[in-house]
């Protein structure tokens, strides 16, 4: 469920209509709802229960500290992958020992950022980040808390940029080297084996791979356990999905993520840790943009907006689909006609959807762009040196700018031009 509803032939967030948000800030803008995050995230710790957990909100989805911060507030730990998210984590009021430190490229300067500043865990993903880490402990001192990823081979049926279980992917170690991994982990001087971490992929729509792989982690920390290794926590990635439209079937509830969990790993008297991202933020972020142009073209028409691929790759990068739909609410019964709906970027690529059906819409109308709170502003960029759109957060009947557009003279300031030029 999200909180974004036609309330007087208005599409409001919670209690406030967008048209009052795009007078105050202009257009396009994202905006979220702090009731949404709040109902999502419970819904997956309540969905765990009674099982000790933690649920570790996947900062890259949506990386704002505001949203960190009422995350945070209600209990979630963090998910980071870089020392720039570890230090919004921190920045957002975090403690270290409820941040997990994920990613397969972790540098030295990374590693010993998380250790002076606290860390909970760091998700290994390979043999010489292994080394690298314990080194970089043993010389402050410290043994570092380690989960070993492991990639059991599971393919999440997903899309192939957002795959991460199969043995061709990037990430992790093969499960089937995990017990010679995990004793050279034992033998090293900076490093302290707390679990096994395991990530197979994002937008997944089905729980039977996940199951599959849950299953062979089960039977790996029996094995662990019996080679003498300590085995407390189990980290199980992210990756649940979220109805992109309004007709498809949706995506299983955490509550029955939950009781698989409890059906696979119950038994194992673990501390359960999951990383959700986008079923946390995605419905509870729109994006709202303005009409430019209805240009008519050789047998079809162009809805022309000013929100481009800059503010919202997915549909450019993923081919990803997005409901879009009128901010002021069509009469019922209103005809409709299929518009390419595009941007102003010079690139062909910078198309939101081609076909789609729409009511008639003029110069200035607003549309929203649904299920856009996670990996919407984090993605984006200043191509064609198009200012960062704002971040709104709406609470009941009041909202904030939690990320304010920049200025074009803020944007060159950036730039310098050398003496000799």
């Amino acid at each position: 469920m999200d909180h974004f509803l036609y309330r007087n032939g208005v599409l409001h967030a919670e209690d406030v209509a967008l048209p009052q948000i795009a007078a105050a800030v202009g257009t396009p803008f994202y905006v979220y709802s702090a009731a949404t995050l709040t109902r999502h995230y419970q819904l997956f710790t309540e969905a765990l229960s009674p099982l000790p957990h933690l649920v570790c909100f996947s900062v890259k989805s949506n990386s704002n500290l505001a949203v960190l911060k009422l995350l945070g507030a209600l209990g979630a730990g963090m998910d980071v992958v870089s020392g720039g998210e570890y230090r919004r984590a921190k920045a957002a009021g975090i403690p270290g020992d409820r941040i997990v430190f994920s990613g397969v490229g972790k540098t030295r300067a990374e590693m010993r950022l998380a250790l002076e500043g606290g860390i909970r865990q760091f998700n290994v993903e390979s043999e010489p980040e292994l080394h690298a880490l314990s080194e970089v402990a043993a010389s402050m001192g410290l043994r570092a808390p380690i989960t070993i990823r492991v990639n059991p081979d599971v393919d999440a049926k997903t899309h192939e940029k957002i795959a991460t279980g199969r043995k061709e992917d990037k990430f992790g170690i093969p499960i089937d080297r995990a017990r010679a991994i995990y004793a050279e982990a034992a033998r090293l001087p900076g490093i302290e084996v707390v679990g096994i971490d395991v990530h197979i992929g994002s937008q997944l729509t089905d729980l039977a791979p996940f199951e599959q792989a849950y299953s062979k982690v089960a039977d790996l920390t029996t094995v662990l356990r019996a080679d003498g290794h300590t085995i407390t926590r189990l980290d199980l990635g992210g990756g649940l999905g979220i109805p992109y439209t309004r007709s498809n079937e949706a995506p299983p509830l955490p509550s029955d993520y939950g009781a698989m969990v409890k059906r696979t790993l119950g038994h194992l008297d673990c501390e359960i840790e999951i990383e959700p991202g986008r079923l946390i933020s995605g419905n509870a972020g729109l994006l709202v943009a303005s009409v430019i142009y209805l240009k008519h073209g050789e047998g079809r028409d162009f809805l022309i907006v000013d929100a481009a691929m800059n503010d919202l790759i997915r549909p450019a990068m993923y081919g990803a689909h997005h409901d879009i739909v009128p901010v002021i609410e069509p009469p019922p019964g209103a005809e409709t006609a299929p518009v390419d709906i595009v941007g102003p970027v010079c690139e062909s690529g910078d198309t939101f959807a081609k076909q789609r059906a729409l009511p008639a819409l003029t110069a200035d109308a607003l549309i929203a762009f649904r299920s856009a709170g996670a990996y919407g502003a984090v993605m984006s960029s200043e191509y064609n040196t198009r200012p960062l759109v704002p971040e709104v957060l709406v609470s009941g009947d009041h909202f904030a700018v939690i990320r304010a557009r920049p200025t074009f003279d803020e944007i060159l300031a950036r730039d310098t031009i050398p003496e000799w030029l």
